[in-house]
């Protein structure tokens, strides 16, 4: 049977059985057949996702597309400002259709997770190697939660996307700011350069002053 790699993502209804269920991942991370490579612990605060805890078993993939680091690497953007952006661009998107099913069926995984999960709700996103689903889902079923998964290679490479578009937004960012400190600066330069003038007007008058009351 072949073996999908997997994005796996759960977000419960309570936090203790998060906890819970990461705690067993990390004692048991699976067998041959259905293994979790990697997982993180989640909570969304103030429309940003931060990791309240994650393991890595440090297995990779059989490709380089999608590894351990994958874990790191989307949690990372989530946290992000790309992962506030996606948030609030799927909560518009789900607002103006109809059927939020299909909305959400056709955002990627990244506005998915971000537009889905409330303030104050927790999850769990793991990497999973997996010849059989059920295996895993069989693990969570005395949880309130639903599993749902994702082609691991294309999350990586929604993942590498987002890490551009970060990195733009940075440079745009630092741009901006240079461009600012430069106006700032010219701004400074010429208020200098109106006071000097002032003053110097100030100090030709007084000599014409003083001229004029010695004629």
């Amino acid at each position: 049977m072949a073996q999908n790699q997997n994005i796996v993502v759960s977000l419960f209804k309570v936090e203790s059985e998060a906890y819970q269920a990461l705690t067993e991942l990390k004692k048991n991370p699976g067998q041959e057949n259905s293994y979790v490579a990697a997982a993180a612990l989640i909570k969304k605060e103030n429309g940003a996702v931060k990791v309240l805890d994650a393991f890595d078993t440090g297995s990779n993939t059989s490709d380089d597309t999608a590894k351990g680091g994958l874990i790191g690497s989307l949690v990372g953007i989530l946290g992000g400002p790309i992962g506030i952006l996606l948030g609030g661009s799927l909560g518009l998107l789900i607002g103006s259709t109809m059927d939020t099913d299909d909305a959400l069926l056709n955002a990627s995984m990244l506005e998915q997770i971000t537009g889905k999960m409330e303030d104050g709700e927790i999850g769990i996103i793991a990497l999973a190697f997996e010849e059989n689903e059920e295996i895993l889902d069989r693990r969570f079923i005395k949880f309130d939660t639903v599993l749902v998964r994702f082609d691991a290679a294309v999350v990586a490479a929604e993942v590498e996307e987002a890490q551009k578009m970060q990195d733009e937004m940075a440079r745009q960012a630092r741009q901006e700011l240079r461009n600012e400190k430069k106006e700032a600066r010219q701004e400074k330069k010429e208020e200098k350069k109106a006071k000097l003038s002032a003053q110097w007007e100030g100090v030709k008058n007084t000599f014409k002053k003083d001229k004029k009351e010695e004629n």
